[in-house]
């Protein structure tokens, strides 16, 4: 089991979100909730600020625009909207990215999984 999927079981992390509609109703993109610039601490995560913390053995934060919105794809390669709250490198190089989807529902993923999308509204 890889790091990131045992990060994902530990914070109770299983279901996927829907699958994204033809035409996505996207929202304005969050004022607060989400971590930039720093890794996430437990204090973070249990505040709703962070989907997840490596607790001090990450490598540090991964500078992108957070948050952003992004297409995540799941195992089938189905596209799901959601939006980037969170970017950091596990201890083994990797980034993992926190998403939530528009009703809140929380995921991690790698960034290769993500389609980053911008801070912008996409058409």
């Amino acid at each position: 089991m890889t790091f990131i999927s045992r990060l994902a079981a530990a914070l109770g992390f299983a279901a996927a979100p829907p699958t994204a509609a033809e035409r996505v109703n996207w929202p304005e993109l969050p004022k607060s909730r989400f971590i930039v610039g720093r890794p996430a601490t437990l204090e973070d995560a249990k505040a709703g600020n962070a989907i997840f913390s490596t607790n001090g053995t990450g490598a540090g934060a991964v500078m992108l625009a957070i948050p952003q919105y992004v297409l995540w794809s799941d195992e089938q390669g189905a596209k799901h909207p959601m939006i980037l709250v969170q970017a950091e490198k596990t201890p083994d190089g990797q980034t993992i990215v926190g998403l939530r989807d528009f009703s809140g529902q929380e995921s991690v993923a790698t960034l290769p999984e993500v389609e980053l999308l911008g801070t912008k509204k996409p058409n």
